[in-house]
């Protein structure tokens, strides 16, 4: 057919445009899921009274926050898993209200966020490590831990596929989608690279 050419070209653009994006989100969403967890702990730090020492937050490590003095240590553990998830959430509902023409995109970095956190508790008891060490050392029962991470799992995998269209076939990737989201991944990274602590 003549305009065989053509469409093959519409094909590989296509395929070329969607894996730019997921990338993009992939770099959007690991910054943010970290910041997020993070602002979890300093804000409950700073509720119970504790004192936050150092944050650390750089796209190259993985992220922490270190407070001493911490009265409620328990409560500061928890409050990452639990705001790391909330807060994108919310933002994802309010993406989906105000503009739900991108809402899927609300919806894949939320949906990041809520595997990452569920996975990093509900499986970390297993290896006693990070923020599921904690909780261990602080009275939580693994069952509990396993059921927030099956819980956050579960819903985060249902925003990825509220992501990826309920209807047959790919969804259309919209070119200036794709140029924000670059764009945002550039920022954040930039952002974190430049002014956050790298942990040396």
């Amino acid at each position: 057919m003549p305009d065989h050419p053509e469409r093959a070209r519409n094909v590989i653009a296509e395929r070329f445009r969607l894996v730019l994006l997921l990338i993009a989100l992939a770099a959007v969403a690991w910054p943010l899921m970290m910041l997020l967890h993070e602002v979890g702990h300093l804000l409950a730090a700073w509720l119970t009274g504790g004192s936050v020492g150092r944050l650390v937050w750089h796209p190259l490590v993985f992220s922490r926050t270190e407070v001493f003095p911490n009265p409620h240590p328990l409560v500061v553990v928890w409050a990452g898993p639990v705001v790391g998830c909330l807060l994108p959430l919310g933002a994802e509902r309010l993406m989906a209200w105000r503009w739900p023409n991108v809402a899927y995109l609300g919806q894949a970095v939320a949906g990041f966020c809520l595997i990452a956190n569920g996975a990093y508790i509900g499986l970390g008891w297993i290896d006693d490590v990070g923020d599921a060490g904690d909780m261990l050392f602080y009275g939580t029962p693994a069952w509990v831990m396993v059921a927030f991470g099956l819980v956050a799992v579960v819903a985060g995998f249902y925003l990825w596929h509220l992501a990826s269209g309920r209807r047959p076939g790919p969804r259309k990737v919209v070119t200036r989608h794709v140029i924000v989201v670059v764009a945002l991944a550039m920022v954040v990274n930039a952002v974190g690279l430049l002014f956050g602590d790298a942990g040396h």
